[in-house]
């Protein structure tokens, strides 16, 4: 019988009890975790393997979790939490801007805070797995708009020279909603409970951070938008042409 390969967790924490107790709750709830103080030490473990998923508190005594995360983010598409005391608005639209996946206020929740992991795991499911060990990509859930190939089954999106739009889970959630339900007008409520569901303190402002970050991406003038269209006080609509493939 096989063995089941349980994601493993990074924490980057300078509180010695946030890390024991933390690693003791994943470790718990059927995840393999390390700890470690800073940002050094981070890239130092990310570098030596493979990690799931990473929990960054918001701040450290010498560093700022923002600017951590916004630098991994520049090179992985690694599924990024930050455990903040603050909570605000701002810090989650700051977080948002460089590519933080959730935000978890302290204290928190063992309950919820196992939830949102799982919940992220789930999404980022396949991104990190070579292709080769993708499922048929045949059998993939695959949409077409424009120039784009948005596959749903890989968590992709495809260039029409086959080249892939790196896309944080946020943006992709967002996405993925567009194109399932394009055409039709969704106010920013909807957006949120099917984008961030997990996310109960989340703000509208979140969505309007997402949107423009996603335009940047995939519209050509993202300030004259071909696809992802402001229906004012009423929400956005995906005006595009979608075919499944």
């Amino acid at each position: 019988m096989l063995d089941v390969v349980k994601p493993e967790i990074l924490v980057v924490d300078d509180d010695p009890e946030v890390c024991e107790t933390l690693v003791d709750l994943l470790e718990s709830s059927g995840f393999r975790a390390q700890a470690v103080p800073d940002g050094l030490a981070m890239a130092a473990r990310l570098d030596q393997r493979a990690f799931s998923l990473v929990i960054i508190d918001l701040r450290l005594k010498k560093e700022d979790g923002i600017e951590l995360a916004r630098q991994l983010r520049t090179h992985s598409r690694i599924p990024i939490i930050i455990l903040t005391g603050q909570g605000t608005a701002a810090d989650r639209v700051l977080g948002l801007e460089t590519a933080v996946d959730d935000f978890v206020a302290k204290p928190f929740d063992n309950r919820e805070l196992i939830a949102r992991i799982r919940a992220l795991l789930r999404r980022s499911a396949g991104t990190g797995m070579p292709r080769s060990l993708r499922a048929d990509r045949l059998s993939h859930e695959r949409y077409l708009f424009g120039d784009w190939t948005l596959n749903i089954t890989a968590r992709e999106l495809l260039r029409s020279d086959g080249s892939p739009c790196d896309l944080t889970h946020g943006e992709f959630a967002l996405l993925e909603v567009f194109v399932l339900h394009a055409n039709r007008v969704i106010d920013r409520e909807q957006l949120l409970l099917k984008t961030r569901s997990a996310q109960s303190d989340a703000v509208s402002r979140t969505i309007d951070v997402l949107v423009s970050r996603l335009r940047r991406k995939i519209e050509d003038d993202p300030d004259n938008p071909r696809f992802i269209c402001t229906e004012r006080g009423a929400g956005y609509r995906f005006a595009a042409n979608v075919v499944r493939c």
